[in-house]
């Protein structure tokens, strides 16, 4: 089984990303956004100090369950969604929505698909 998990936001690229890496790695794909606000009035919580509230997204249920899965045997998980305003929000609702352990955890960043640039990202 391997060690590190690396999560991606596209298939495509997880396959090409997982041809680069060693049996230490698996990667998966998120399949871009799992969570957003509720389509109800409950979107922000005023008893809790205005809170935001998330629920997983219609369709992704299955993405989140098998995310977790195979998050929680993994040594490290590697948070690899893009390097702009929904990759960052996209790997904040990933760290929430698996219960992801802050010391777990780590953000890196790619800016191409390539081997050079996917290794150094992991050093």
């Amino acid at each position: 089984m391997p060690k590190n998990l690396v999560i991606v936001e596209s298939p495509a690229k997880a396959k090409t990303i997982e041809g680069y890496l060693g049996t230490d790695y698996q990667v998966a794909s998120c399949y871009g956004h799992i969570r957003d606000s509720p389509k109800n009035s409950k979107a922000i919580d005023v008893a809790h100090g205005f809170r935001p509230t998330y629920e997983i997204s219609e369709g992704k249920q299955h993405i989140v369950k098998a995310l977790k899965a195979l998050a929680h045997p993994a040594d490290c998980v590697y948070l690899a969604s893009d390097d702009d305003r929904e990759g960052e929000s996209i790997s904040w609702h990933l760290k929430e929505a698996l219960k992801l352990d802050d010391v777990k955890i780590q953000r890196i960043i790619f800016r191409e698909i390539t081997k050079n640039a996917v290794l150094n990202a992991l050093t």
